[in-house]
């Protein structure tokens, strides 16, 4: 299995996660004062860390429609610090309790448990301001959009709702009623696969796409959020902890839903290769224009971190 990404897909990744983390490293406030360990906590866990492939789909995204560059940049910023405040969250002792997170010790245990709350509150909040300056984007439409669609993602029919679902399943599973395919991509299709989808559409929103277009970076992202999480189980089953910077191994001994637990390892990859598929075939009516979007969606499950 060849786990680096091509030339064209590996030159997009660097250049768009150094343009984020300079606008990450900007836009986050500077310790200063009385909120200077809430400033260090809120870079700690946002600077420096990850593939930035929910940023890449934004400008990607935004690149396919003739977006400019300086606002797609700043949706990829503004979901990046939603990304990490998610994350935050999850890593604490009352949800999924990790002690490592991108090969170094996860918030709360670097600072507090404390600290990590109100970091992941700072972020969220932080990332709705970005998307309503004007900065942005010049039309007020625009930006209100753009707003909409990172709360959905990210709310009780989001990403949060999602987080419920899986730590409910947990109590199902114990219980002997486990979840089936149908519910458990339903609940990565809000926790994971919702701010993936919004990722993709925002740059299509910020080069005033049509309808049509629009639809199919949904249902394209829709396919790679799914394919990104059961590739993410197959790691956790068969990874490492050197490779992917967190412990593995625990969803499943938590009695977390897991496709590899559902489907077994084979059928696991199998059910993404299809997903992987769908979602390139999607994108034919782009041609050459969408190869970054193409790739990634080859790089997701093929990826070894």
């Amino acid at each position: 299995m060849n786990d680096s990404p091509s030339p064209v897909l590996a030159a997009a990744m660097r250049d768009v996660a150094a343009a984020v983390e300079a606008g990450l490293d900007h836009l986050l406030p500077q310790p200063a004062g009385p909120t200077a360990r809430l400033d260090d906590a809120m870079r700690y866990a946002t600077l420096g860390g990850g593939k930035r492939l929910r940023a890449l789909l934004v400008v990607a995204g935004g690149d396919l429609f003739g977006a400019p560059r300086a606002g797609s940049l700043r949706v990829a910023a503004a979901i990046e610090m939603l990304h990490a405040y998610s994350l935050i969250h999850d890593d604490l002792p009352c949800m999924d309790d990790d002690d490592l997170r991108r090969g170094k010790p996860t918030l709360h245990r670097a600072f507090d448990e404390a600290a990590a709350v109100l970091a992941g509150d700072g972020l969220q909040a932080l990332a709705f301001e970005v998307l309503a300056d004007p900065a942005t984007h010049a039309e007020a439409a625009v930006r209100a959009e753009l707003v909409l669609g990172l709360a959905r993602a990210a709310g009780p029919r989001g990403m949060v709702g999602g987080q419920a679902i899986d730590l409910a399943a947990e109590t199902r599973t114990a219980a002997g009623q486990p979840l089936d395919y149908a519910e458990i991509a339903h609940l990565q299709a809000l926790k994971t696969g919702a701010l993936i989808a919004f990722a993709a559409e925002s740059g299509a929103i910020l080069g005033r796409a049509s309808v049509a277009d629009r639809a199919v970076l949904r249902d394209y992202a829709a396919d790679l959020g799914l394919a990104f999480q059961i590739a993410d189980d197959i790691l956790d089953h068969e990874g490492s902890a050197a490779e992917l910077g967190k412990a593995v191994g625990k969803d499943a001994g938590a009695g977390k839903a897991t496709f590899v637990g559902l489907l077994g390892l084979e059928g696991a990859k199998t059910k993404a290769r299809t997903l992987t598929s769908s979602a390139q075939g999607r994108l034919d009516r782009f041609g050459l224009a969408a190869k970054v979007l193409q790739e990634l969606a080859e790089f997701v499950i093929t990826r070894r971190s």
